[in-house]
């Protein structure tokens, strides 16, 4: 017995009729058709395994119906063979160079057109099979490979993370010390001017009626200004140490990027500390201006996360974006910074459902749509060789989605500037749980 759907092809009604019968018979479901036209139809709509097709037919014929079958995707695979009176060997080999797979001449033998269907019945499901299965190894292979890439993405990350957290810890560590011995010394010499100042004031108030050397003396040395002065100095300087503290700090909490454990963190205060380390990028160089950045901060109170690799994603987006000025920069003139002046937007809000958003945008250039949608790709980069190696915002999509279970979106329009909309839930369990 025979399986299969085949379409039978002829302008002549009993030459279907017998053909149909005999197929039947056999156990084939046939469907007819007595032109050209309607079998492309037919094979568009329900596409059967073989297609029995006469060659001289009213319209268009049998070779043409073929050639139109094999372009278009839908029917191009289906095999074809003709039915004709027709023997000789041109039109056979027009037939075969058209696409046929083999050639039946009328009057056809009833055992020879069945042989010849279930071979290439037999024939069409073993290709259906073979590619059914290439097409699962394929599947296979893609996973594999998506497997690999994103192996190979936490390699990059936890390596290139160890490195520089061991790193900061260890500048933070060396830094400490010496800012501990500043920090208290200045606070100790601002006690002991405060003291001797003091001092000085009483024996002004005691001796006011100091004599010619001392009076020309406190002229020369502009004595009040003096004082004064040397206030604000140790001042600024307990001020300059607080801010070293806080940039060791940040060091430190930066250093914990491959802790196994997630813990409890300000975003806030991450985004600060970032902002801090990328402070002498940010501000004025050669080709522009100080850019500006303007934060609008909602309380979230702690989340629990990675802190040290959300340090990381907020790194490469702000680094990128400082990159792109600087582009923009070179490539433009001064009158026009002036008039576009460059600035960083940065908002954090509570999400109705207990997470949070972060949202970092900038007034620049833009991204076109190419760019926009490989923006996360692996090893896709704008850059110019050897400024970019296409990693940092795979690796920043990778930290929000995969170790947070976030989301990480851009929105961007050539000439109107970029956002990045990061999405964290409000706990995350420990990677490998």
């Amino acid at each position: 017995m025979l399986e299969g759907d085949v379409l039978v092809v002829d302008d002549i009604a009993a030459n279907l009729e017998v053909v149909s019968q005999v197929l039947e018979d056999a156990g084939c479901d046939v469907s007819v058709a007595l032109d050209g036209d309607r079998a492309l139809k037919l094979a568009r709509m329900h596409p059967p395994d073989l297609i029995l097709l006469d060659v001289q037919m009213p319209g268009i014929d049998g070779y043409e119906t073929c050639q139109r079958l094999k372009e278009n995707a839908v029917t191009a695979k289906i095999p074809v063979i003709f039915l004709t009176a027709q023997s000789d060997t041109q039109s056979k080999l027009q037939g075969f160079e058209l696409g046929a797979v083999d050639y039946i001449t009328k009057p056809f033998q009833e055992q020879e057109l069945l042989v010849r269907v279930k071979t290439h019945l037999q024939l069409r499901r073993w290709h259906q099979q073979l590619e059914s299965h290439v097409s699962e190894r394929t599947c296979e292979l893609q996973a594999a490979l998506e497997k690999l890439n994103q192996f190979q993405l936490q390699l990059v990350q936890y390596e290139k993370m160890s490195a520089l957290g061991s790193l900061m810890s260890g500048v933070a560590h060396e830094l400490n010390n010496p800012l501990g011995f500043i920090d208290g010394s200045v606070r100790h010499v601002k006690t002991h001017v405060e003291d001797l100042i003091e001092h000085l004031a009483l024996y002004q108030d005691c001796y006011p009626d100091a004599t010619d050397d001392i009076k020309e003396d406190a002229e020369d040395i502009n004595l009040e200004f003096l004082i004064e002065d040397l206030l604000k100095m140790l001042g600024s300087m307990e001020e300059a140490t607080r801010r070293m503290k806080s940039m060791s700090n940040s060091l430190r909490n930066f250093s914990r990027a491959d802790a196994e454990q997630a813990v409890p963190a300000d975003i806030n205060a991450s985004l600060d500390s970032t902002l801090l380390l990328l402070k002498y990028r940010l501000g004025g160089n050669d080709v522009r201006p100080k850019i500006r950045v303007n934060r609008d901060y909602q309380s979230l109170g702690e989340i629990v996360c990675f802190p040290g690799q959300l340090y990381q994603v907020f790194m490469n987006i702000l680094a990128n974006m400082i990159d792109m000025f600087d582009e923009v920069a070179i490539a433009s003139t001064e009158t026009t910074l002036h008039q576009h002046p460059q600035a960083i937007f940065i908002r954090t809000s509570q999400l109705p459902g207990g997470g949070v958003e972060v949202s970092i945008r900038d007034n620049g250039k833009g991204m076109p749509p190419e760019v926009k949608t490989r923006i996360f790709e692996r090893l896709f980069t704008t850059k110019p060789v050897g400024k970019g190696t296409g990693l940092g915002l795979a690796i920043a999509h990778q930290i929000v989605v995969d170790v947070h279970g976030g989301s990480i979106t851009v929105f961007s329009t050539v000439g109107q500037g970029s956002e990045f909309v990061i999405r964290l839930p409000r706990d995350v369990e420990p990677i490998g749980s």
